[in-house]
């Protein structure tokens, strides 16, 4: 899983990727296996919702922070933050993201670029994104490998409709994610890139998912995140995801 925050974190997915336009062969072979190596087309369809829950060391800054994330097929999404006693919630309900303001606790919506973002966020964490990328229509473009500290890794693009991208590192060995790398906001509004690397995988009802994250910001270490649980389909209702007063 991808994409969370982008932070976070990470995503899985595909089924008629042969048919998507300007789809390599190389890369729908590509998705192919990085599909079978998260467990599976049918596991990862059989995903509805996803809770994932941990702890985060906030490097820069000293903190601990508690996160749990929630995703429900095929683009709803919500993380909550814990830091200092106070949690701060962010989410999207399929059509409105919104969140906790820090300072007044008041709900309210994002501006209009935090909600592009987010909304991305939400579709990318989930399985959609994926398996069935033209929904979105999201595509991807194999760009050759890359050898680093000795490890080849393949480098695939995925574009958002809206010209968003991000370079995807697969482990050519497991074709699991090494690392995300993108361009994305700081807690400032200040464009800035940011990489995510992952490791710790683990299984988890047939699903092979990272429990470990690590976020550097402009070459720093920003985040590391340790998972602590993660399960699949517990119900999660539409409403849990909307804005309330």
């Amino acid at each position: 899983m991808k994409k969370i925050f982008s932070l976070c974190f990470l995503s899985f997915f595909i089924l008629c990727l042969l048919a998507s336009p300007g789809l390599s062969q190389k890369a729908s072979d590509l998705l192919e296996k990085l599909i079978e190596a998260q467990g599976g087309r049918k596991i990862l369809e059989g995903i509805k919702d996803t809770t994932m829950s941990g702890s985060g060391e906030m490097t820069q800054m000293g903190m601990s922070v508690t996160l749990t994330f929630y995703h429900k097929e095929p683009n709803k999404y919500r993380q909550d933050i814990e830091v200092m006693g106070m949690v701060i919630t962010s989410a999207f309900d399929g059509e409105t993201a919104w969140m906790t303001n820090p300072q007044t606790r008041a709900v309210e919506e994002m501006p209009e670029q935090a909600q592009a973002e987010l909304k991305r966020q939400a579709i990318d964490f989930g399985n959609t994104a994926l398996l069935n990328p033209e929904k979105f229509g999201i595509k991807y473009e194999y760009k050759g490998k890359e050898s680093i500290e000795g490890k080849d890794y393949y480098l695939l693009v995925q574009t958002f409709p809206d010209g968003k991208n991000a370079t995807i590192y697969l482990d050519s060995k497991t074709y699991l994610f090494y690392k995300i790398k993108q361009n994305t906001m700081n807690q400032m509004g200040v464009e800035i890139e940011q990489e995510t690397f992952f490791s710790d995988y683990k299984k988890v009802s047939g699903a092979i998912v990272a429990h470990t994250m690590t976020i550097i910001q402009e070459g720093e270490e920003f985040l590391k995140m340790t998972l602590t649980e993660v399960s699949f389909n517990t119900g999660l209702e539409d409403s849990f995801f909307e804005m309330k007063d």
